[in-house]
C-alpha cells in the first residue's frame, strides 16, 4: 500500500490537483481530481452516494496539510472558514484508474439565480487544469461514514432529488445490482441539464426540467404520483435547514428505534432515499412518514441545502 504524508490520519487530507474539466451542461461542471495519495483511497463495499469533503482556497490560499496529525487537524478546523478555507460537502461520482493513477470524479452544480453564489460553484466556474485543491476522503480499511443508502432486505427502491442530489444518485444507480427494482426522479433547472446513466433494466430514470417552473413542484407531484398518493402537499413554513433523517440517525433526535412498522402496508418492501433542498425534502418527509405511515426505518431524507441559507463549513 502506497504510504502518504497524512498515513497518521485514519482519513485522506490531502491537496489534489485538477486534471481534468468537462462542462456537462449549463447547470454541471465535472471536475477530475488526482493525486498519489489518492491510492489509498476506498471503501468497505460499494460507493453508492459516498460523501467527501473539499475544502476551496481561504484567504491565506491553500492550506499546508501535509504531515497533520488529529490535533493539528482539529486545531485547523476551528480556525475561521474565512482563513481556513471554505468547506463543502459533494458525492464521488465515479473512481477512474488505480493505485498513484486513481482519479476522483465529482460533480458540481453551479446554482444559477438561487441567490449569492457559494465558494464551490464559483470555484467551478473558473476552475482549470492544474488548479489544486484540499480533499478530506475515506482511507482503504478505515472508517469513514458518508454512505447513506443502505436499502437493506428492501425489494423496491424510490430515489428522488434536485440537481444537488445528481451525482449520488448516478452513483447509486451504477452501483446497483442488476436486478434491481424502482424509479428514480431527477429535478434538474434545464432540459438541457439531461444526461444519460446507467442504470438497472427494473429501474426506470425520470428526469423533470423545471425550464423556469417553481422549484420542487414537479418532484413532489412525481414521487406523489408515483406513490398512488392522492395528497396535496401543505405549504411547509419552518425548515430545519441541517435535515437529516435514515433509518439510524435523525437530525432532530428523535429515536429511530421507535418507529412502528405497518404490517400488511402498501409500501412494504420500499426503500426511499430523498435528497435535495431542504423545504421540498421535509414535504416529502412529511407526506411519507406521516400521511402515508411510511416506516422511518425505509426512509432517508436529506437536506442537501437550503434556498437562501448559505451552508456552514
Amino acid at each position: 500500500m502506497t504510504t502518504t504524508a497524512s498515513a497518521t490520519l485514519p482519513l485522506l487530507l490531502e491537496q489534489v490537483e485538477v486534471v481534468r474539466v468537462e462542462r456537462l451542461s449549463p447547470s454541471f461542471v465535472r471536475v477530475e481530481l488526482g493525486s498519489p495519495a489518492l491510492a489509498d483511497f476506498g471503501v468497505d463495499g460499494p460507493l453508492y452516494d459516498q460523501r467527501i469533503k473539499l475544502v476551496f482556497p481561504g484567504l491565506d490560499g491553500l492550506p499546508d496539510v501535509t504531515g497533520m496529525d488529529e490535533a493539528a487537524m482539529q486545531a485547523w478546523f476551528a480556525r475561521p472558514a474565512e482563513e481556513r478555507g471554505h468547506m463543502r460537502t459533494y458525492t464521488v461520482r465515479d473512481v477512474r484508474g488505480s493505485g498513484v493513477a486513481t482519479r476522483l470524479v465529482v460533480d458540481i452544480v453551479l446554482h444559477f439565480g438561487d441567490g449569492p453564489v457559494g465558494p464551490g460553484a464559483a470555484w467551478a466556474e473558473e476552475v482549470s487544469v492544474g488548479h489544486r485543491i484540499v480533499m478530506m476522503a475515506p482511507r482503504r480499511g478505515s472508517a469513514f461514514g458518508g454512505i447513506e443508502f443502505v436499502p437493506g432486505a428492501a425489494d423496491r427502491l424510490l430515489l428522488a432529488g434536485d440537481e444537488t442530489a445528481v451525482p449520488a444518485v448516478a452513483s447509486i444507480l451504477a452501483d446497483l445490482p442488476p436486478d434491481a427494482r424502482g424509479a428514480a426522479y431527477l429535478e434538474v433547472p434545464l432540459s438541457a441539464d439531461v444526461q444519460s446513466l446507467a442504470h438497472p433494466d427494473g429501474v426506470s430514470v425520470t428526469w423533470l426540467p423545471r425550464d423556469g417552473a417553481a422549484r420542487g413542484l414537479a418532484l413532489q407531484q412525481a414521487v406523489l404520483d408515483h406513490l398512488g398518493a392522492p395528497l396535496v402537499l401543505p405549504e411547509v413554513e419552518e425548515v430545519d435547514p441541517d435535515l437529516w433523517e435514515t433509518p439510524t440517525y435523525s437530525s432532530s433526535g428523535e429515536e429511530i428505534d421507535d418507529a412502528v412498522a405497518v404490517v400488511g402496508h402498501d409500501l412494504d418492501g420500499l426503500y426511499a432515499w430523498i435528497a435535495g433542498e431542504a423545504k421540498v425534502v421535509t414535504a416529502l418527509r412529511r407526506a411519507l412518514v406521516n400521511d402515508l405511515g411510511v416506516d422511518r426505518r425505509q426512509v432517508a431524507f436529506m437536506g442537501y441545502w437550503r434556498l437562501g441559507v448559505a451552508m456552514r463549513s
